[in-house]
Parts: structure tokens; sequence; C-alpha cells
């Protein structure tokens, strides 16, 4: 167990934690959840000991080993992958390398083989005579091939040492298991190896994520960061949000008696429990909603953008028309070709391909901003289009205030719109006050995407373009975001690595290779099936 005793930091006179008080128990998995700034990434540099607190103490209990994803991806630069790997369990390490250094000793007395026995022991206890192979093991099903197991770090991708840091933080089975963004840079078949482990994972896990799906898989509970203090919820970050946004709805409806409201919320944990017992981690997860207190269920503080886009127009019949369209990089390597596909009333597309720059460099063609190597398209003369690409920096060169460059957007060129309509959009996206006059020089990475989605509401699209929409946007904006994309009545064509952006928007997915596209009408979570089915017949 892991606990945090009146936990208090602050840089200068902005106050992160305020007297925080929290346990963390075998058995389940936090996620830790709030805003873009809120402090989660500081929260767990405290939990590891990174971080000394103002105030307060953190306390793990005696003999438990706690294990965290490294985040410097150049601190085992000079050392091999496996043995990486190995260093992630320090007393284990440490250990065999005494034991090591004594057997190397050429005057080796009757004390050294005492200690030596000695250490024999501990390493033994420890898993050490299968340390090796386990650590293998562990790196083949992250997808790190054997070959590379006694390669120096320095030599191999940043994707993969990724994936060699997660096995170190997994290696030999730790008590407390602490996960920044462990999910970034992985492809969908490693994540779902991910889940799958911590799933069955039987000590503590906490762990920082914007993946919604990869949350609701793994988490018993939600760790809320807002206002300086951090509540822990039972439940996955579904249950954590619909829960409290059904308490915010009852919070509001001033007429239903107080036993309705009691009665809806039983009935929302009945259902939700339901769904629990089909999930990865049935056991735990209904263990933990069997033992959650009605009381416990309150309405978030959480702001979230209203993300809401409405069409000037339907679009007609012809949309988009794709012929042989094919692309390559600058070397000549083939990111897709020979796409054909017609684009119909209603659909939802979930654009997506092995290469990312191969759905990139669609997208940038059919908006005009590249060209292809062979092939044509056509749009229809009733489409209006809004895209949101994955680099926006060439949309922030200048040093506008927020207000002066929405303004640049206004469909027509028309230059004397009023303040109070841009403050009205700029509002939408949680740029209230004195922040219009924000220079867009100084924005984060995911105010500039909350700026961009502004400017793509003022078109009044009906048909929306998203490459990689969530990169940047805190959990609030992811939801909103995707809400947003359920409900609206164009078209959407879209790529993203948020597992549930996909499956509750798109209906039809569009794979694109380099020999053509595999073009389907069925859901993201279906396709993947299939995919799987695929390979596995091919093997």
């Amino acid at each position: 167990m892991i606990s945090v005793n009146n936990v208090t930091l602050s840089f200068g006179k902005r106050v992160l934690f305020d007297e925080v008080n929290l346990s963390f128990t075998k058995g389940n998995c936090y996620g830790v959840i709030g805003a873009n700034g809120a402090g989660k990434s500081t929260f767990l540099k405290i939990l590891s000991g990174e971080i000394e607190p103002n105030k307060g103490t953190v306390d793990i209990t005696p003999g438990e080993r706690m294990a965290v994803l490294q985040q410097n991806h150049f601190e085992f630069d000079e050392v091999t992958v496996l043995n990486t790997v190995m260093m992630g369990h320090t007393k284990l390490w440490k250990v065999m390398h005494e034991r090591d250094a004594i057997y190397a000793k050429a005057d080796f007395t009757e004390e050294d083989g005492i200690r030596a026995g000695e250490l024999e022991g501990e390493f033994g206890e420890m898993g050490g005579y299968t340390a090796e192979s386990d650590a293998a093991t562990l790196l083949s099903e992250l997808g790190v091939a054997e070959e590379t197991h006694q390669t120096l770090m320095k030599d191999i991708s940043g994707a993969m040492k990724v994936r060699v840091l997660l096995a170190q933080a997994l290696f030999g089975n730790p008590d407390i298991l602490i996960l920044d963004e462990p999910t970034n840079n992985l492809d969908v078949v490693t994540i779902s190896w991910l889940e799958n482990f911590l799933a069955e994972y039987e000590n503590v896990v906490i762990v920082v994520s914007h993946d919604r799906h990869f949350l609701d898989t793994v988490c018993t509970h939600v760790a809320d960061v807002d206002r300086q203090k951090i509540k822990i919820y039972t439940g996955n970050y579904t249950f954590w949000y619909e829960s409290s946004q059904l308490a915010a709805r009852q919070q509001g409806d001033k007429n239903k008696k107080m036993e309705e409201k009691r009665k809806d919320l039983m009935d929302f944990i009945a259902r939700f429990s339901a769904n629990a017992s089909k999930s990865k981690q049935a056991t735990s997860r209904k263990k933990a909603l069997e033992k959650l207190v009605i009381e416990d269920i309150t309405a978030s503080n959480r702001k979230y953008p209203g993300i809401i886009f409405k069409q000037l127009r339907e679009v007609g019949n012809q949309i988009l028309n794709v012929e042989q369209l094919g692309a390559k990089t600058i070397d000549g390597r083939v990111l897709f070709g020979n796409a054909s596909f017609t684009v119909n009333k209603g659909d939802k597309i979930a654009i997506v391909a092995d290469d990312q720059m191969a759905v990139t460099a669609f997208f940038e063609i059919i908006n005009g901003n590249q060209k292809a190597d062979k092939g044509k398209f056509e749009w229809g003369t009733t489409v209006s289009k809004a895209y949101l690409p994955n680099d926006n920096s060439e949309f922030f060169t200048g040093s506008f205030n927020l207000m002066d460059w929405l303004r640049q957007y206004v469909p027509g060129h028309v230059t004397d719109v009023d303040e109070p309509f841009l403050r009205g959009f700029l509002g939408k996206m949680l740029f209230s006050g004195d922040e219009i006059m924000k220079k867009t020089s100084v924005l984060s990475g995911g105010e500039k995407v909350r700026c961009m989605i502004s400017r793509m509401m003022l078109q009044d699209p009906n048909v929306v373009i998203l490459d990689e929409p969530t990169n940047h946007l805190d959990l609030e904006s992811i939801q909103a975001f995707n809400e947003s994309m359920e409900n609206f009545k164009g078209i959407v064509l879209i790529t993203s690595h948020d597992h549930t952006f996909l499956q509750t928007v798109a209906n039809r997915i569009i794979e694109l290779t380099p020999n053509g596209v595999l073009d389907k009408l069925m859901t993201f979570d279906e396709y993947l099936e299939e995919k799987q089915a695929r390979k596995l017949k091919v093997a």
C-alpha cells in the first residue's frame, strides 16, 4: 500500500496541491485524471520521490518495491536493451553485481564465501535465476525483437526505447507500479497486450493517460485532480464521467425527489455493473462497485468545451470521389497507392494505415496542400470542408491576440464582425475574460488545438477532416470533441490513436495500403478483430 498524508506543494504563489490525503491499495488500478496543468505528472513524481512536497509525507508499506516508467529516453544509452530491463529491479541488479564481483576476486576468502552464499539466497528469492529469460520474454511480448536484446539503447529507435523502458517498469512484478502515459508511441496490438497485462495485475497500479479506452479497460478507480485536491472515485473513467454527469443533471432538477434521484443512480450503477462483469477486470471491478456508496457519486467541477458543429447546408449526393490515388515519400517509398473509393451520405470514416504518414499525406492531398504522385480526387460542389491538420504550426506564425487571430477566419473575409460574436466562439473553447487578449505566440499545444477547433466551428462545415484530433488535448476536451463528432450530421473523415474516438464515431473503415484500400462498413472494434484474424490466418 502507498499512502499520501497532508501533502502540499506550491510553486511560488501557485498552489498545486493543498493538504491531499489518499491511500492506494493492493489489487486496484488508479487512473489519475485532471485538466492539462492540474499537476497529474507532478503528483506521480511526488509519489516516486522525484519531487519533495513542501509539506506532508508519502508512505509505502515496509518491504514493498516501487517501479516507475522512466521519462528520460537517454538515461540508459550505454546499456544493452536486456540489461536496461533488468536494471528496473534495482535490488536484484545490485545483488547480482555484488555477487559477480565476489566471484571474480582472485583472493577469494572464507568471508567472501559466506557473503556469496547470502547473496545467492537473496538472488534466488527475488527470481534472479530466471531474471534474464523473464526480461527477454517481456521484451518480446512488447514487440522488441530478440536480435536487438544485446544492442545498446543508443542504437535503437525512439519508439523501441519506449517499449524497453515500459518493460523495465513492469519487470519483476513490483508492488507499486507508476506509469505516466504508458501507451504513447505504442501500436494497437501492444496497447492491447498492456491492457491485458495490467487487467490481471494483482498489485497497486497508478497511471496517467489520455487514452480513455485504456483507462476504461485497466482502471478500478479514478483519482481526480481538481482545484488543488485529489479525490478517489470507484469505477473506471467512463463510470466516473457518466455518473458525475448524471449527478450534475440531478443537481439541476429541483423538482425531482431525493428518493427518485437515488433510484436513478442505483439503476445506473446496476447497468454499469452488468457491463463491468464482461470486462477484463471483471472480478475486481465488480467488487469495487459493490462497495460503492451512492453518496460518493458527486457532480464534477470540471468545465467542458462547447464544441458544436453546424452545417450551413446539407451535403449533396456527390461528396468525394477518389480514383487510383497514390503518394510516395521523397526517397521513393510508397505511402499508399491505387486508392479508389467514394464517400457517401452519412459516412463517418476512420482512415487508417500501418504507416501514419500515409494518412497524413492523404489528408494533405485531398485538402489541396500536397500533390499526389498519381491518380485524382474530386469534391462535390455542395461540400464545405473544415480541416484539423496534425501539424498546425503554419497557423501560428504571427503574434496576434486570440480575438484578431480568429477574426482572420470569419467566412467571406468579413473583418468588422463584433467582439461578442468572436468572444462567443472563443468562450465555447474556454477562453474567457482577458484570456482572449493572450498572444498566439505563447499558447500551449492544447490551447492551439482549441483555437483551431474555434476556427473550424466558424466555417459551419458539412465535411470535417481530423488528423489526430486528440493530440495535446486534455480528457475534458477529448470527451467534448468526441461527443460533438458523434452528434454531427455531416461527413467525418478521421484518423486517431484514440481507440474510443474511432469506435464511437466511425461507421466505416478505410485502410490505406501500398496496393489499394480495404474498405469495410463496420465499427473500429470489428475491424481490429477482422485484422487480427487475417494475421492469424497468414501465420
